[in-house]
């Protein structure tokens, strides 16, 4: 987007990758659909960017998620929008929206060069060129630098960015995984169980509620993963200083009342039964020996022996059941990498460098992450189109650049 951006605009760009295809990255987003904005207003936007979102606010303004889908479909890519106003390729293929971007890049006669930047050449407080892992020197009036987090790293995401960013005096926030599946104790025998329609609250351990919503959630070997779970990390950024707790309703379209009721039927009409085998009439059969201990009942127990106040305690644990997170994955394993360049640094007008003449930064090398959605790839479009028209401009200063 900022090659396309800054050639548009008359400047000779040349836009090195270090892999041998363009858009590794976009091929996985929206699990292969490519989810590439969100169908909202502006301030909807800023709204679902928790870190530094006012610093987007003038990238957004001039390239909003009505232009970002506007252009696409210039592009040749019809558009669809779904659930949680996602936008998606109406072929459901993230492969059509690379494909428009690299005809766009060849029209507009945008060099692409298979390389890795490997350091910034520097002279009198400006950036002239850039050095190449093959040992070729690329020399340039304005560099921008776009080279993503931390996250996927088998796409390219491998942190070069930051370390290019500090070469030219910036500082780097600590990174972390956003979007990412979350560690929680207890949870290998239920590994591969999916939960539909169940209700998650996020709390800390003061019992403030920081997410919540209803959606679906996986169960792994290491924890909690699926959409719920990916939107709740998002919201969860302390874990030195705080303790985190998933706390699930299990029957969010019964009330209390309603879910007793449905309690004192299903143990009536099985009254010899175990209580562990009634049970499979409400909970899938892997999830129930979670629910009983929670609950602290034995499993062996009839169910014509069911007191009341155990019934309570179970109607409790299906309307509340806890389970505690011990931390996020790794940040390999992350949706979009949160921290990154400190975005006092940056000019939010054109993304350039205020320490640095003539470098740009744009996308998840900065201080800025949104919720799942779109939102990130709105922030890249919007940051990238800012970038190259700041550093076309920039370049167009010197008529013989």
């Amino acid at each position: 987007m900022a090659a396309l951006w800054a050639a548009k605009q008359g400047a000779h760009v040349t836009l090195l990758e270090r892999n041998a295809k363009l858009g590794r990255k976009l091929y996985i987003t929206g699990k292969g659909r490519c989810n590439l904005t969100n169908a909202c207003s502006v301030q909807e936007c800023l709204a679902n960017v928790p870190r530094n979102g006012r610093f987007l606010t003038s990238a957004l303004t001039r390239f909003s998620p009505d232009d970002v889908m506007a252009y696409f479909e210039e592009l040749g890519v019809p558009l669809k929008t779904e659930r949680g106003n996602r936008v998606f390729p109406q072929s459901d293929r993230a492969a059509d929206v690379i494909d428009a971007l690299l005809r766009a890049l060849r029209r507009a006669r945008v060099d692409i060069v298979e390389d890795r930047a490997m350091a910034l050449i520097l002279a009198n407080g400006a950036v002239v060129g850039v050095k190449g892992e093959r040992g070729q020197c690329y020399h340039c009036k304005a560099l921008i630098l776009a080279c993503g987090g931390l996250s996927y790293p088998t796409t390219g995401s491998t942190g070069d960015g930051y370390a290019l960013a500090k070469q030219a005096g910036h500082t780097v926030q600590p990174t972390r995984g956003s979007l990412v599946p979350l560690v929680a104790e207890g949870c290998g025998p239920l590994t591969g169980l999916s939960l539909r329609n169940v209700n998650l609250k996020m709390k800390n351990e003061k019992g403030k509620v920081l997410y919540e919503e209803q959606g679906e959630l996986l169960f792994t070997h290491f924890g909690l993963s699926g959409p719920l779970i990916l939107s709740a990390s998002a919201h969860l950024r302390d874990y030195d200083t705080e303790c985190y707790t998933a706390h699930l309703d299990l029957k969010p379209a019964l009330d209390r009342e309603t879910l007793d009721r449905r309690l004192v039927r299903e143990l009536g009409e099985q009254p010899n039964r175990e209580l562990r085998h009634v049970m499979e009439r409400l909970e899938p059969k892997s999830l129930i020996a979670l629910v009983l201990e929670r609950a602290k009942l034995p499993g062996e127990i009839r169910a014509n022996a069911v007191t009341r106040e155990q019934r309570r305690r179970l109607l409790e644990t299906l309307k509340d059941l806890p389970i505690p997170i011990t931390g996020p994955r790794p940040v390999a394993e992350a949706i979009v990498t949160s921290g990154g360049v400190t975005v006092s640094e940056v000019s939010p007008k054109d993304m350039s460098s205020k320490y640095c003449k003539g470098l740009y930064l744009a996308g998840e090398m900065l201080d800025v992450d949104g919720y799942t959605g779109g939102f990130n790839l709105q922030i890249a479009w919007a940051t990238g189109r800012s970038a190259g028209l700041g550093a076309a401009a920039y370049c167009g200063e010197d008529e013989e650049t």
